[in-house]
C-alpha cells in the first residue's frame, strides 16, 4: 500500500515522534529553501521591532518538505507559543471557536492541511484572521441576536499540499506566502549529517550524500532511510555510515540511485511492457497495479514525472526515453511503436 511505502513523503506515526528531536529549532538551524528562510527573517525582524503580530502566513509544497518546522522556527523566533491543529481535525464552527479564545497575545496558530477545512469553519476564520474578532450567533428563532467577541491579535501559519483547493477568500487572507521546493544534493547531505548527529550516529560525508542524494529531495524521506541504515550498520556493519554501508543497506531496501523505489519501478514496468509504453488511462494502469487511483496520482507519479521518466497527455500516461534507459529496457522503434498502438 502506499501508506507503507519507505519513501512515502507523507508522514507515519513512526515519523511524528522522532521529528519532534530532529526539527530545527531556529532559523539558523534551518537547512535550505534560503529564499523562504531570508524572507522570514525579515518579517521576524520587523515584527519583533514594532511588537506586532507576524503577518498570517502560509506555506505550500509537497509533503515532508518542512511546512510544520517552519512554524514552530516562527513561534520561536518571535518568543511566543504554538497551538497546532489541522483542517480535518476542525469539523465544527465551535471547534474552532474554542482553538480562538483560548489563543493568548501573538500566539501563533498553525493549521496543517488548512485545505481541508469546510465552509461554515472558514467563515468563522475569515473575521478572526481579518478583524480579530469572532462572530456568534446566540439563541435561536426571532430573539437570536449576533455576538461579536473581540480576540488578542495573532497570527495564523497554514500548511497545505493541494493549493489550488483553497477557497479565493481564504487564500487572499494570508498576507504572505510561500512556496517549498524540493532540496538539493547538498543540502540533504547537510540534513543527514545533522540527523545523524542528534541520533549520536557515526557518518561520513560521503555516507551522507548518498542517503541524501536518493531522498527524493525530501528530508522526511531523508531521516526515515537514515534510521534503517542506522539499523543496517549496528547490525552487519561495524557502527559507521560510510559509501559502502549506505550502499548496501539501501540495495537492501531495494532504492536505487535517483531514488526509485520497487513500486516506481513496477509501475514503469507496467507502462512499458503492458500497454507497449503507453498512452494508458490512469484507472486501467491503478487497476494493473491494484492500486488506488489517488495513490498512482498522488503518490507514485509526482516523483516520476519530476525525473522526466513519466509524460501526462490527453490519452494517458506514457513512459519516456528516459524511463526505458533507466530500466535498461531497449527503446522500441518510433515506427513499430506507433503502429502497435494503432493496432
Amino acid at each position: 500500500m502506499a501508506e507503507e511505502r519507505l519513501l512515502n513523503p507523507s508522514a507515519d506515526s513512526d515519523d511524528q515522534q522522532v521529528e519532534k528531536s530532529l526539527r530545527p529549532r531556529n532559523l539558523a538551524e534551518f537547512i535550505g529553501q534560503e529564499k523562504t528562510v531570508d524572507q522570514l527573517k525579515i518579517a521576524i525582524t520587523a515584527a519583533k521591532a514594532r511588537a506586532e503580530p507576524l503577518d498570517h502566513t502560509l506555506f505550500y509544497g509537497p509533503p515532508g518538505l518542512g511546512k510544520t518546522s517552519l512554524a514552530g522556527v516562527i513561534a520561536q523566533e518571535m518568543g511566543v507559543k504554538i497551538k497546532i491543529t489541522s483542517g480535518p481535525a476542525i469539523e465544527r464552527a465551535g471547534d474552532l471557536a474554542a482553538v480562538l479564545t483560548n489563543l493568548q497575545k501573538d500566539d501563533v496558530l498553525f493549521i496543517d492541511e488548512v485545505h481541508r477545512l469546510n465552509r461554515a469553519v472558514e467563515e468563522v476564520l475569515y473575521p478572526a484572521m481579518e478583524d480579530f474578532a469572532l462572530d456568534l450567533m446566540v439563541g435561536k428563532g426571532p430573539s437570536a441576536r449576533s455576538l461579536r467577541l473581540n480576540l488578542p491579535r495573532f497570527t495564523v501559519v497554514g500548511a497545505t499540499t493541494r493549493l489550488a483547493l483553497l477557497t479565493s477568500p481564504l487564500r487572499d487572507r494570508f498576507v504572505s506566502v510561500h512556496r517549498l521546493i524540493f532540496y538539493s544534493d547538498e543540502a540533504m547531505c547537510e540534513i543527514v549529517t545533522r540527523s545523524a548527529r542528534i541520533l549520536g550516529m557515526p557518518i561520513s560525508n560521503e555516507g551522507a550524500l548518498e542517503i541524501g542524494r536518493r531522498a527524493r529531495g525530501t528530508p522526511r524521506i531523508a531521516n526515515r532511510l537514515l534510521r534503517r541504515v542506522r539499523d543496517y550498520a549496528q547490525v552487519i556493519g561495524d557502527g559507521v555510515i560510510d559509501v559502502p554501508v549506505a550502499r548496501a543497506a539501501l540495495a537492501q531496501l531495494e532504492v536505487d540511485d535517483l531514488g526509485l523505489d520497487e513500486n516506481d519501478r513496477r509501475l514503469l514496468h507496467a507502462i512499458i511492457e503492458l500497454f507497449n509504453g503507453g498512452p494508458v488511462g490512469l484507472s486501467t494502469l491503478a487497476a494493473a497495479l491494484a492500486e488506488e487511483v489517488d495513490a498512482v496520482e498522488d503518490v507514485y507519479e509526482p516523483f516520476l514525472l519530476q525525473l522526466g521518466f513519466l509524460q501526462r497527455t490527453p490519452r494517458g500516461r506514457i513512459a519516456t526515453r528516459r524511463a526505458y534507459e533507466h530500466l535498461g529496457i531497449p527503446v522500441p522503434n518510433s515506427d513499430e511503436t506507433q503502429q502497435t498502438r494503432l493496432w
